[in-house]
């Protein structure tokens, strides 16, 4: 599976679960979608009382401007996009970047709903206020109020192709989406970095694009399910979660019940009775796998100076003593053990003691589910800017490791 080609294309968590859908169906694997979630299963070649799960985890979706409801603004001869913020993106990146716009349309035809994927052809723009109406700006720092400040430019005002009137409707783009006998009714659309992602370095040893966390992740665990055959006892599975940007309690997120009622489907289909799977995920192991804060150069002083991952350094274990991270002294031993098996380098991180932490999908799976789960990610530089930078390395070495949980 091209890494560069899921991230080009995998611009929504629709895009996302599309991309690995067709990818993972090719190669027969079990299945199951909602919405912007997907969870795939191989199943053993014979499930017995010994039998287990090998989970991996991450999540298909990132930060990001989502086109509001009623989003059109004119003003100054343009016509603009009002935004919602979804998770937490750095502003700044967004500004005086090209932008597409994709998502999905759910729309009336014959008196049933039924939805479509789009993905525009055109590209909007959030221009930055001139330097010089912003004298200060360089000295003082860029300050973005996202209410006022995000609005996209996306057409002028006047004799816009996509209306029949005067007055420029962005839900006159999208209805042209569609056929004519299909109605809109509502949208779920939001704009990405349009330009493509490419190898950096003078070795070519970096990758830069958007939306690195958390599709590295995704790829990773897809490549290492579709390497793997059928294990001899265990349930092998790769859980691609929504909305852990915005806290995972959605029905399609880590907090929903998605991944339990896959769990127990699988297994009781599998001729286990249901009252044997609690037991049996004591027992298993679960890869939360998402991305983690590299030390940058400029700013050492921001890490932990003990715990201060590298790029091109290997996969990071992070810890977190507050419990924002599922990781404990036995799924990290067990994790330490996989990288050895798989001659893969690990790291450490902890957050410093007076900055607040971040967390994962793995606390919420971990303590729904009684699995013993260890969080884990590639190190990475601009975490939740408009485009995001890992190392090579970091990425082959990610896949090595699941491949080898599932072996």
């Amino acid at each position: 599976m091209d890494f560069f080609e899921f991230l080009n294309y995998a611009v929504t968590p629709y895009h996302t679960v599309d991309f690995l859908k067709k990818a993972l169906f090719a190669d027969g694997i079990a299945l199951m979608e909602r919405g912007g979630a997907l969870i795939t299963v191989r199943e053993p070649k014979k499930c017995s009382p010994q039998s287990k799960f090998r989970i991996a985890l991450a999540h298909t979706d990132f930060p990001a401007l989502k086109i509001a409801p009623n989003p059109d603004k004119s003003g100054a001869g343009v016509c603009t996009l009002h935004s919602e913020i979804y998770g937490s993106p750095l502003f700044t990146s967004w500004l005086d970047r090209d932008l597409g716009y994709a998502g999905l349309l759910a729309f009336e035809k014959n008196g049933r709903v039924e939805s479509k994927l789009i993905r525009g052809q055109k590209l909007f723009r959030i221009s930055q206020l001139a330097i010089h109406l912003n004298r200060g700006v360089n000295q003082d720092g860029l300050k973005v109020n996202p209410q006022t400040d995000l609005d996209a430019l996306w057409c002028a005002a006047n004799g816009c192709s996509c209306t029949k009137d005067a007055s420029a409707k962005f839900v006159n783009a999208l209805q042209a989406e569609l056929a004519d006998d299909e109605r809109l009714l509502d949208f779920d659309v939001q704009l990405f970095d349009a330009q493509g992602a490419n190898a950096g370095g003078f070795n070519d040893e970096w990758i830069y694009s958007g939306r690195l966390d958390n599709l590295s992740s995704c790829h990773a665990i897809a490549e290492g399910i579709l390497a793997a055959d059928a294990n001899e006892n265990d349930f092998l599975v790769a859980a691609f979660m929504n909305n852990e940007e915005v806290g995972s309690n959605t029905r399609e997120g880590a907090a929903g019940n998605f991944l339990r009622s896959a769990l127990e489907d699988v297994w009781t289909s599998s001729g286990r009775p249901l009252s044997t799977l609690n037991s049996a995920l004591s027992v298993s192991m679960a890869l939360s796998i998402d991305m983690a804060h590299a030390v940058h150069p400029n700013f050492p002083q921001k890490h932990e100076a003990n715990h201060s991952p590298v790029l091109g350094g290997g996969v990071v274990l992070k810890a977190n003593s507050q419990k924002r991270y599922a990781s404990d002294v036995m799924s990290s031993a067990q994790f330490k053990l996989l990288c050895e098996q798989a001659n893969v380098s690990y790291q450490t991180f902890i957050t410093r003691n007076d900055m607040p932490c971040g967390s994962t999908v793995g606390p919420t799976i971990s303590a729904d589910l009684g699995i013993p789960t260890v969080d884990i990610g590639e190190p990475m530089l601009s975490m939740h800017s408009i485009r995001e930078m890992i190392a090579i390395k970091d990425h082959a070495d990610m896949i090595k490791l699941v491949s080898s949980l599932y072996v």
